[in-house]
């Protein structure tokens, strides 16, 4: 195995793609799950039907994960049906993180400091992590720590997290705006960061963004692995696939390209409308009906959110792509300066309207949402 990094730094650029030092073989403790490839990205639009496990009751679909695979560990040729275990790989102990394929969490042994790792098959790993090489260092954009070379496989270690977004909007059923203002703004701020540096992201969701610290205060993007690297100013792209509940209208209505940049700030509209309502705008339980209403591009912002709130919302989901605002210009709107100065008070939005509504539709709908 080969080391292309140390736990004490955080290189960047085209380095991580060389070879560096044999490290030490892994060890294995117990017999674990081989992973031959990462996860997939979101399946074709077309193809909706996914688990359970919707951001509110029933009403917001989304694509479906991966079907299940392997989870990552680094050692190979176990035998068939073994459970996943603990292994070691040189001078870390990797423990497979059951709600997440291809990903454990990597404890170092000499200082116990926690990371994450990811497994990649060696011949596609150059291609996966591009994208990392490609972005200046961003403090709300994840960074690759080290990257260990196997025969067969490529383990490549970042920094852990403390859960996503999705999950913490669904703890909080919908954030106050002096919160959501906090933590959007980080978040726009990793999607113009990667905008300006030729990188689109495409299958853009609340999942994407984990927080860095235990507070939950700090938020970076992770998964760059599915990204686009554009040319410059040329960032059409025909990729269809995506979360249905965060897809723009004009990748529905077109056969040919779209505009990358335009697309991610219809999610990022998405994105913001969950934080502050705590539901997806366009949701339904039947596709074709909730594509029809992206199409339309007709959603109700409910009276608790504050007026520049809502400019900004309707400022980003806009049908025409070119009527969106840019990342770079949402950083400018004044919500934030509004809702983030000193004194402000989130008084509109009393505790008991921190539910999410219900939402009630006959039959079985547990395989659209995510």
């Amino acid at each position: 195995m080969r080391s292309t990094g140390s736990g004490a730094s955080q290189p960047r650029g085209p380095a991580l793609l060389l070879p560096a030092a044999r490290a030490a073989p892994a060890k294995r403790l117990l017999d674990p799950d081989d992973a031959g490839a990462p996860a997939a990205k979101c399946p074709r639009l077309s193809e909706c039907a996914a688990p359970p496990d919707c951001l509110s009751p029933p009403g917001s679909p989304c694509g479906p994960p991966p079907p299940p695979a392997a989870p990552a560990a680094p050692a190979a040729g176990r035998a068939s049906g073994s459970a996943p275990g603990p292994c070691r790989l040189a001078g870390y102990l990797l423990l497979p993180l059951a709600e997440r394929d291809h990903v454990s969490r990597a404890l170092c042994i000499h200082t116990g400091r926690e990371l994450r790792c990811k497994v990649f098959p060696i011949k596609h790993y150059q291609d996966r992590i591009r994208p990392y090489a490609q972005l200046p260092s961003h403090r709300n954009i994840t960074g690759i720590v080290e990257v260990i070379l196997g025969d067969a496989k490529a383990y490549v270690f970042f920094e852990r997290d403390f859960g996503d977004m999705h999950s913490y909007v669904r703890s909080r059923k919908r954030l106050r705006e002096e919160e959501a203002a906090r933590l959007f703004k980080q978040i726009v701020s990793a999607v113009a960061h990667c905008h300006q540096s030729a990188v689109v992201l495409g299958d853009l969701k609340l999942r994407k963004f984990v927080f860095s610290t235990e507070e939950r205060n700090q938020l970076r993007l992770e998964s760059l692995e599915d990204t686009h690297i554009v040319k410059g100013e040329d960032d059409a792209l025909s990729d269809k696939h995506g979360c249905p509940a965060y897809v723009s209208p004009e990748i529905l209505n077109t056969t040919g390209s779209y505009s990358g940049r335009a697309a991610d700030v219809w999610s990022l509209g998405v994105m913001l409308y969950t934080l502050l309502v705590g539901r997806y705008p366009f949701h339904d339980s039947d596709p074709s009906t909730l594509f029809s209403k992206i199409r339309r591009g007709q959603f109700c912002v409910p009276d608790h959110v504050s007026p520049k709130a809502r400019c900004l919302i309707r400022s980003l989901l806009r049908r025409e792509p070119a009527e969106r605002l840019t990342a770079p210009e949402i950083l400018l709107h004044p919500w934030f300066e509004s809702v983030l100065e000193p004194g402000y008070s989130d008084s509109e939005i009393g505790t008991f309207d921190q539910v999410v509504p219900e939402y009630r539709e006959d039959g079985d709908v547990s395989s659209f949402f995510c």
